[in-house]
């Protein structure tokens, strides 16, 4: 088993991942009737593509010798309605200053993005825009 939720009432749940026992609570957002005062589980989606991707992008520039320390990045979730869906998730990459990479190194790391699990978890109706932005120039997927 990966983790317990607990609703608490009040469109709020505590979710605890069992081997660390680190928890993450949700609450419903302000256009769903919550106070948008936690992530909303919908939010978690979204973030979490950009964490794995962030993830997988690690591992293969570990295996680089690269350091991909202080990296970022904005995710935005872009809602549907009827029936009320995530429609869109935006991800856009920033790399620090100091980071030296060439044009191999940036086509290995993006690629390795694009193959973390979640991504292809999400639906295919879901339209994932991915934005790198490597210091002078900018790269879309």
């Amino acid at each position: 088993m990966t983790s317990t939720v607990i609703y608490e009432g009040d469109l709020r749940t505590v979710a605890t991942h069992l081997n660390s026992g680190t928890i993450i609570e949700t609450d419903a957002p302000l256009d769903n009737q919550g106070k948008a005062q936690r992530f909303s589980p919908s939010d978690l989606v979204a973030t979490a593509l950009g964490s794995c991707m962030m993830t997988i992008m690690g591992i293969k520039a570990r295996d680089m010798k690269v350091d991909l320390k202080g990296m970022k990045i904005e995710v935005e979730k872009i809602m549907k309605a009827d029936p009320r869906r995530i429609g869109g998730i935006n991800l856009t990459f920033h790399f620090p200053e100091i980071l030296q990479v060439d044009e191999k190194q940036k086509t290995i790391l993006e690629r390795a993005a694009r193959t973390c699990p979640v991504i292809y978890s999400i639906h295919p109706d879901i339209e994932v825009k991915t934005v790198f932005n490597w210091k002078e120039k900018v790269y879309s997927l």
